[in-house]
C-alpha cells in the first residue's frame, strides 16, 4: 500500500446534528479518522451508528435541517467544511466518487444506463461532445466487469441484475477519476460470488489509481478481507479504529466485541437435525417451472427454466437451507412452495397431499399449514394497520377466535411487550418488524415456514436475536423451515440440511456439515470460495458424486 506523510482523506472532531420535529438528532460526535492513498479503510456500525452520516458528510450531500457543521474535513489538505455548493459540486465526481448501497434505486429507471455514464463524464469534464462521451462510458462499463458493454449500454437498470447495477454505479462513481471513493454498504444486498467479484474490482482500481477507499459496512468479514485499518461506530462516535487484524480479531471496546460476537461464522456449530426417525413433512420431486423469454435474441431460448427437475425432502421438525445466486431459482421455488404460483411438472407434497394439484377447498386448508416470512419486513407490514391489526389478519381470515388473546401470546412468544400491538410499523426497527413479521407468520399455528433472506437487512446484532429467537421456536413448536438465503455462514447456523441450486437446479444437497465442509460441485466450492474470511474450496478435489436425498 502506498502511503504520503499527509493522508488522502483527514477527518478530525467532526460532530453532525440533524433538526426534527422531536428535537435535535446528534448524528456523529467528534469522529476522527484518516484514509491514505492507495489504501482501504471500513468504517463499520449498525444502522444509526452514524457511519453512512459520516459519508455523506465528506461527500456534502446532507439533507435539509443539517446544522452547520463543526470540525473539519481536508481531502488532499483543502478544507471542505465551508465550502459553497457550487465548490462542492466541482470535489464530487473528480475529488471524490460515491458508490450507493441501493443501485436499482440510484440509477435512472427510464435512462438507458450508458447515457448515465457518459452524463456523468460530461459532469466532471473527463469527456467532450456526445460521441466521446457515450466511446468513453462503453469502456468505463467494460473495465467495471460488465461482459458485452456496447450491448450493456443500451440496457435499461430493469433489464440488469443487482450485481450488473452496481457494476454501472462503480463505472459512474469512477467516471471522474476521483481521488477519493467512497461506497456506502456496496454489496449487502448481493450473492457472495458477486459480491467479491465487485469488491476485488473496488480494490484493483483504486489501488492502480493510487486512490483511497472509505467502505463503509455492518459486515465485519467483509471489513477484515477488504480493509487494511477499521474504524467502529456507535452511537455516532467512533470507538475503537487499528489494523483490522487486530479490532476484528481482539477487539477491546465492549461493543466491538458484542459485534463480533454476533457475527455469523462458518466455524459455528449447525443447528440441530430433525428428531431421530421424523416423519417427511415436505417432499419435492422432479419440480420444474418454465417461463417464456419475451424478446428472445436471435436464435436463442425462447424459455428458460427457472426452476428445472428440482427434489429434495424436509422432515418434521427439520431445517433446510436454499443457497445460491440470484437467477438460481430460490424465489421461483419458494413462491411454488407457497403455492403463489403452480410448477409445469412434478410434485409438491406437504403432509401428504400435493400442493399442485390440490382442490381449492383442500388447498384453503393447508394454507394454514405453510405461511411465509419475507426479507422486506417493512414492505410486508401495512403502515397503516397497527401490529395488532397486521398479527389479527390472517386470524380473522380463517375466522379464529379469540384474537385479542392469540395476538397478545404471539407477541410473547416472538419476545415483544404486549404494548407493542398498540404501536404501527413506522414506529419499530427493523429487528422488530421481522418479529411481528414470524408472529404473523405463526398465527395459524403452520408446520412450515418459508423464510426468504429474513435476516439480510438487519445488522449482525439484530440479526443474531432473530436466527437465536427461529432456533428457540423450531424446538418449541416442532417447526420445519425452509431458509432461503445468499449469507452460508447464516445457512450454518440455522439449517442442519442445504441444497445448492444453480441455474434451476439443485447441483448438490446433504447435511450443512458435510456440504460445507467438502464439496463436491464446482459450484457449491465457488459459492464458499467466495465467502470472506473462507477456506478457499475451490481447488478441493471433487469427491464421488454426493446421492441427492
Amino acid at each position: 500500500m502506498t502511503t504520503t506523510t499527509r493522508p488522502l482523506l483527514a477527518v478530525s472532531d467532526l460532530h453532525l446534528s440533524y433538526r426534527t420535529r422531536r428535537g435535535t438528532v446528534h448524528a456523529v460526535r467528534g469522529a476522527s479518522l484518516t484514509v491514505p492513498a492507495g489504501g482501504t479503510v471500513a468504517l463499520v456500525g449498525e444502522s444509526g451508528s452514524g457511519k453512512s452520516s459520516a459519508g455523506l458528510a465528506v461527500l456534502g450531500l446532507l439533507p435539509a435541517g443539517t446544522e452547520p457543521l463543526r470540525g473539519s474535513i481536508r481531502l488532499e489538505g483543502r478544507e471542505l467544511v465551508g465550502l459553497s455548493d457550487r465548490a462542492m459540486r466541482d470535489v464530487r465526481g473528480r475529488g471524490i466518487g460515491f458508490v450507493p448501497q441501493d443501485p436499482k434505486a440510484s440509477l435512472n429507471p427510464v435512462q438507458r444506463v450508458g447515457a448515465q455514464v457518459a452524463e456523468a463524464l460530461r459532469l466532471t469534464g473527463q469527456a467532450r461532445g456526445r460521441a466521446a462521451a457515450a466511446r468513453r462510458a462503453r469502456e468505463l462499463l467494460g473495465e467495471a466487469g460488465l461482459p458485452e458493454p456496447d450491448r450493456t449500454a443500451e440496457q435499461f437498470p430493469h433489464e440488469l441484475s443487482g450485481g450488473m447495477c452496481q457494476r454501472v454505479l462503480i463505472a459512474i462513481a469512477l467516471a471522474g477519476e476521483p481521488r477519493l471513493l467512497i461506497a456506502d454498504e456496496p454489496t449487502s444486498a448481493l450473492d457472495v460470488t458477486v459480491q467479491r467479484r465487485i469488491l476485488d474490482h473496488l480494490g484493483d482500481v483504486t489501488r492502480r489509481a493510487g486512490a483511497g477507499l472509505l467502505l463503509i459496512t455492518h459486515d465485519l468479514a467483509v471489513a477484515a478481507e477488504r480493509a487494511e485499518q477499521v474504524a467502529v461506530m456507535s452511537r455516532g462516535r467512533i470507538v475503537e479504529t487499528g489494523r483490522s487484524a487486530d479490532v476484528i480479531g481482539a477487539p477491546h471496546h465492549p461493543y466491538t466485541r458484542e459485534l463480533v460476537a454476533a457475527a455469523p461464522s462458518m466455524t459455528s456449530e449447525p443447528a440441530a437435525p430433525a428428531p431421530e426417525g421424523a416423519e417427511p413433512l415436505l417432499t419435492v420431486e422432479n419440480v420444474r417451472r418454465v417461463f417464456p423469454v419475451r424478446r428472445p435474441a436471435s436464435g436463442g431460448p425462447r424459455e428458460i427454466a427457472a426452476v428445472d427437475g428440482v427434489s429434495f425432502t424436509l422432515a418434521r421438525g427439520g431445517s433446510l437451507g436454499v443457497v445460491g445466486e440470484s437467477g438460481s431459482g430460490k424465489t421461483t421455488l419458494a413462491n411454488l412452495l407457497l403455492r403463489l404460483d403452480r410448477p409445469d411438472a412434478g410434485r409438491i407434497v406437504l403432509d401428504g397431499v400435493d400442493l399442485a394439484t390440490a382442490p381449492a377447498a383442500e388447498l384453503r386448508r393447508l394454507r394454514r399449514h405453510v405461511q411465509p416470512v419475507f426479507q422486506d419486513s417493512y414492505g410486508s407490514l401495512d403502515p397503516a394497520h397497527t401490529v395488532a391489526e397486521a398479527i389479527a389478519e390472517p386470524l380473522r381470515a380463517f375466522g379464529v377466535t379469540p384474537r385479542a388473546a392469540r395476538v397478545a401470546e404471539l407477541l410473547d412468544l416472538v419476545r415483544l411487550p404486549a404494548s407493542t400491538g398498540a404501536r404501527r410499523p413506522t414506529e419499530l426497527s427493523g429487528g422488530q418488524r421481522q418479529r411481528v413479521g414470524i408472529a404473523r407468520a405463526l398465527a395459524l399455528t403452520p408446520r412450515l415456514l418459508v423464510l426468504d433472506e429474513p435476516v439480510s437487512a438487519l445488522d449482525v446484532s439484530v440479526q443474531a436475536r432473530i436466527l437465536t429467537l427461529l432456533g428457540e421456536l423450531r424446538a418449541e413448536l416442532g417447526l420445519g423451515y425452509v431458509f432461503i438465503s445468499h449469507d452460508l455462514a447464516v445457512v450454518r447456523q440455522v439449517c442442519d440440511r442445504v441444497v445448492v441450486m444453480r441455474r434451476g437446479r439443485a447441483v448438490e444437497q446433504g447435511r450443512v456439515t458435510d456440504v460445507f465442509t467438502r464439496p463436491e460441485h464446482p459450484y457449491t466450492r465457488e459459492l464458499l470460495a467466495a465467502v470472506p474470511g473462507a477456506p478457499d474450496h475451490r481447488t478441493t478435489p471433487a469427491h464421488p458424486a454426493r446421492r441427492p436425498t
